[in-house]
């Protein structure tokens, strides 16, 4: 129980209701040859601006990879693809690699970018802000690639995929 302003409720309540937006699911990586590869499941992913072109997503600041990101400097969001929900399961674990069976390839300073993802956006960051109990991330997009394929979807605790409701005529 959190209580805030006279206000008092329960967490897993309040994630429950925040996991009823349903979002893209993602695989963020980073590191380099120098340090060590890291990548993390994350459905905080979203688009800010297109001119220029920023996203972002965030971390939880207990994350064994934070250390990583920061130094880095650069990040890349892998947009996973229905078939991928054994990698959104793979990055989710503390593993200690967690690379190992991923088919993917280096892209812009040296980072991991996974292969037959939905899309991918290789990424420098640009700011970097600790809210709460994550560490919000903000990139600019520097290379970026996706193919028309069905999406894996995350909602209220389960994993989904899009299916057509309405058609805009």
């Amino acid at each position: 129980m959190n209580t805030k302003n006279n206000i008092t409720w329960d967490t897993r309540e309040l994630r429950n209701a925040l996991g009823s937006f349903g979002t893209g699911v993602t695989v963020v990586t980073s590191g380099n040859a120098q340090s060590r590869l890291v990548g993390v499941t994350a459905n905080s992913f979203s688009s800010v601006s297109l001119e220029p072109p920023i996203v972002l997503w965030s971390l939880v600041s207990t994350s064994p990879s934070l250390k990583v990101f920061d130094e880095s400097g650069r990040f890349v969001i892998n947009v996973l693809a229905l078939q991928q929900i054994d990698l959104s399961k793979q990055f989710s674990r503390p593993l200690e690699d967690k690379f190992a069976g991923v088919d993917y390839s280096i892209g812009l300073g040296g980072l991991p970018v996974i292969h037959n993802c939905v899309a991918t956006f290789e990424c420098k960051t640009i700011q970097r802000t600790v809210v709460g109990d994550h560490v919000l991330f903000l990139g600019q997009v520097e290379n970026y690639f996706f193919e028309k394929k069905t999406p894996l979807l995350f909602c209220q605790g389960n994993y989904m995929q899009v299916a057509e409701a309405l058609r805009n005529n």
